[in-house]
């Protein structure tokens, strides 16, 4: 599952390899990846296989599920067709509590003590979900974990998903990404070391001359 899912996340350009002209993130660092996982909500045939793979990640490693929660924005949707695939309640969590209304940050009913598995987009550093799942664990649900469908599986990630004790599952990452790429001729070879490079030292720039 993971080439395969790495190979359409290729296909339909929701990543790309760019190691000679890198994008620039919003936090400034020269990447030679972007990941718009979003792409696949508008591609029929990748989108089953995503969604069939995520459910059966979550059945795999989650088997007392209760309720599915996403991430505002990118895990809403991704967690409301996997809840339709597995006749699940699904919520999704904002990045704060809003201003008006009930003021809520959860949304959809999730009552005290239920399992929860949060769904997620993609995963770099790991901010903004271990967030949803704090946010979750404050409401007094049972965190089960993470499943996402693409981890960079950066060191700062990881290390904060470790200590918040909470694990990811994700359906691919960056070293299958690489792999495949390689594979199909989307990159040369020679070239995932400087990739690999980048996602174990995102702010040494080193790798884009090569070295």
């Amino acid at each position: 599952m993971r080439q395969t899912a790495a190979k359409e996340l290729l296909k339909i350009s929701a990543v790309i390899l760019r190691p000679q002209q890198p994008f620039t993130w919003a936090s400034g660092i020269k990447s030679p990846i972007y990941c718009d996982n979003r792409l696949t909500l508008t591609a029929p045939e990748t989108r089953t296989i995503i969604e069939n793979g995520l459910v059966e990640l979550i059945r795999t490693h989650y088997p007392q599920v209760q309720v599915l929660m996403g991430t505002s924005t990118a895990g809403i949707a991704h967690a409301a067709i996997c809840g339709h695939l597995m006749n699940l309640p699904m919520g999704y969590v904002r990045s704060g509590a809003k201003d008006h209304g009930r003021g809520n940050q959860i949304e959809g009913r999730l009552e005290p003590g239920q399992k929860v598995v949060v769904v997620e987009d993609l995963i770099s550093t790991g901010g903004s979900v271990i967030e949803v799942v704090e946010a979750l664990r404050a409401a007094g649900a049972q965190v089960l974990g993470i499943v996402s469908i693409f981890t960079y599986g950066m060191q700062k990630g990881l290390d904060r998903l470790a200590a918040a004790q909470v694990q990811n599952v994700s359906l691919t990452d960056f070293d299958a990404v690489c792999e495949a790429a390689a594979e199909t001729g989307y990159i040369q070879p020679d070239q995932i070391a400087r990739l690999k490079a980048f996602r174990d030292h995102p702010s040494d720039e080193s790798w884009i001359g090569g070295n």
